[in-house]
């Protein structure tokens, strides 16, 4: 009879012990799982800004926010227009593998239909200079773009939709006559690069696959 007890005793001891460690499990189980959410969420946040922080280093843009976000926040504030201009801000329209949209600044002209960028984050973590895009828009007013492949100038990528081109002066102001180019040289001053090489092909390919952004 007292070694019966015993035994109940000793189950319900063991049984109290199990109903106490499981909330403690699962609470830190809860934790765990919470800061590697919050930790890759963190990251992923980062990862897709980017591009705004390499805008706000390389010009003299005050725009916040994400860079979906950049081209309703210049209304009124800065001119806007369908027409490249060196120094403007490229804004690309925000899709799928790009939610939070992308911002790049148009280093140069090069004929109706191309221009040269510098943009950061485009499908890896790093600064691309004098990036070729093309406008395969119907109308020629750059509402779709391909940008080219990194390391493969002439190699581009999927249609991007973008809204247009935001423009270095206030709404209603006719373009300055400086040189941009000297602008950006100054401001691009001390930042990591990651240029693309001068000898690219000369064939023009254009793949399905383009530098896809998990935009941030």
């Amino acid at each position: 009879m007292l070694r019966r007890g015993k035994r109940l005793i000793f189950s319900s001891l063991t049984l109290s012990a199990l109903v106490l460690c499981v909330p403690q499990a699962h609470a830190r189980h809860s934790q765990v799982f919470h800061h590697r959410h919050t930790l890759h969420h963190t990251r992923s946040y980062r990862h897709v800004l980017q591009c705004v922080g390499f805008v706000h280093q390389a010009t003299d843009f005050h725009i916040r926010g994400n860079a979906r976000d950049w081209w309703q926040r210049a209304a009124g504030l800065y001119a806007r227009g369908n027409t490249p201009a060196s120094g403007a801000v490229l804004s690309f329209l925000p899709r799928r593998h790009m939610r939070l949209g992308h911002v790049a600044v148009v280093r140069s002209q090069v004929d109706s239909r191309t221009i040269l960028i510098d943009q950061s984050h485009w499908g890896h973590n790093g600064i691309d200079r004098n990036v070729r895009v093309v406008d395969v828009s119907p109308n020629n007013d750059w509402t779709a773009v391909r940008v080219a492949l990194r390391g493969h100038q002439d190699s581009f990528g999927s249609i991007y939709k973008t809204h247009g081109f935001i423009y270095n002066r206030p709404e209603g102001k006719a373009p300055a006559q400086g040189n941009m180019q000297d602008v950006l040289a100054s401001n691009n001053d001390g930042l990591q690069t990651a240029s693309l090489p001068d000898n690219a092909p000369t064939q023009e390919v254009f793949v399905d696959d383009a530098p896809n952004r998990s935009i941030r």
